[in-house]
C-alpha cells in the first residue's frame, strides 16, 4: 500500500467507467485492448483486466509486488496477457511506444511521484489518439473533513491552507493530495481533455467500517450504499468530499 488508502479494485462506479472505456477501445480497433498500469503494484487492477481479455503492461519497480502480481495472474490463468516492466514512471517512454495504449491507469500514484506534471505528460504520450488516462487520487478536502470530524480541528485548519494538501512533520504517507480543480488543471496541462470527474468513497469507506464493527452483512444495505454512491459520486459538492477523486481524461483523436 503506497498511499493512505488501498488503491486496489476500486468502487463499482470506477470499474464501470473502465469497462465502458474498454468497450469503446474494442470498437476503435480490432484485437485486444492494450492497457498500461503504471505503479500497478500487486495487480489489483491488472489481473481482472487481463481476465477480461486485455493485454496489460504493468510498470512496477517493487520485486515483491511483481512476485505477488505474477502469482495472482497465474491463479486466474491470465499470466500470458500480463507483461511487467520492472521500472518506475520516469522510464515509461523507454518501455512503452508512443501512442500505443488504449487505456493508461495511474491509481494511487500521483500522490507519491516526484513530479506529477511530468508523470501525466508521460501518460499522455503513450496514450493512443482517442484513448484515455484514468487517475485515482487522494482528495485533500476529504482529509480536512476527516480530521475535523475526529476533533483534530487545528490539524484540519492547517491542512486547509497547506499548498499540497499535506502537513509537514505529520507522518504523512503521501506527498500531496488533490482537489477537483487542481486535478483538472494537471490533466489539461498535458493536453488531455477531462471526460469524467467523479468521487470514489463519499460515504462508503465510513459505512463499511461501521458495518465491519457490527460484524453484519446485509445485502439490501450494501445495495443501498452502492446506489447512494452512484448518485453522490457525480453530484457536487458530495463528489468533492469523497475519499478519492477519479478522473478519466482523453487524448484528442
Amino acid at each position: 500500500m503506497r498511499t493512505e488508502y488501498a488503491a486496489g479494485h476500486g468502487s463499482p462506479a470506477v470499474r464501470r467507467v473502465l469497462s465502458d472505456e474498454l468497450v469503446q477501445a474494442r470498437e476503435r480497433r480490432a484485437g485486444r485492448p492494450r492497457v498500461i498500469d503504471v505503479g500497478g503494484g500487486t495487480g489489483g487492477w491488472a489481473v481482472p483486466l487481463a481476465g477480461q481479455g486485455c493485454d496489460v503492461t504493468v510498470v512496477e519497480p517493487s520485486p515483491d509486488a511483481v512476485a505477488t502480481l505474477r502469482r495472482r495472474a497465474r491463479e486466474v490463468g491470465a499470466d500470458e496477457r500480463i507483461s511487467v516492466v520492472a521500472d518506475d514512471v520516469d522510464a515509461l517512454a523507454r518501455h512503452v511506444p508512443e501512442g500505443s495504449a488504449d487505456l493508461v491507469l495511474a491509481h494511487g500514484l500521483l500522490e507519491v511521484v516526484d513530479d506529477p506534471a511530468a508523470a501525466v505528460r508521460a501518460f499522455a504520450a503513450v496514450t493512443a489518439p482517442g484513448g484515455a488516462v484514468s487517475v485515482l487520487v487522494a482528495n485533500r478536502h476529504a482529509a480536512v473533513l476527516q480530521r475535523a470530524l475526529a476533533g483534530r480541528l487545528s490539524e484540519a485548519t492547517a491542512l486547509l491552507g497547506a499548498p499540497d494538501g499535506v502537513l509537514s512533520g505529520d507522518s504523512e504517507t503521501v506527498l500531496r493530495r488533490f482537489d477537483t480543480s487542481g486535478l483538472e488543471l494537471l490533466l489539461g496541462g498535458a493536453g488531455l481533455a477531462v471526460a469524467l470527474m467523479q468521487g470514489d468513497g463519499v460515504v462508503a469507506d465510513v459505512v463499511h467500517q461501521l458495518d465491519a464493527a457490527d460484524d453484519g452483512a446485509d445485502t439490501a444495505w450494501e445495495r443501498e450504499v452502492t446506489e447512494f454512491e452512484d448518485r453522490a459520486s457525480v453530484t457536487p459538492p458530495l463528489r468533492d468530499i469523497a475519499s478519492r477523486l477519479h478522473a478519466l481524461a482523453r487524448r484528442p483523436a
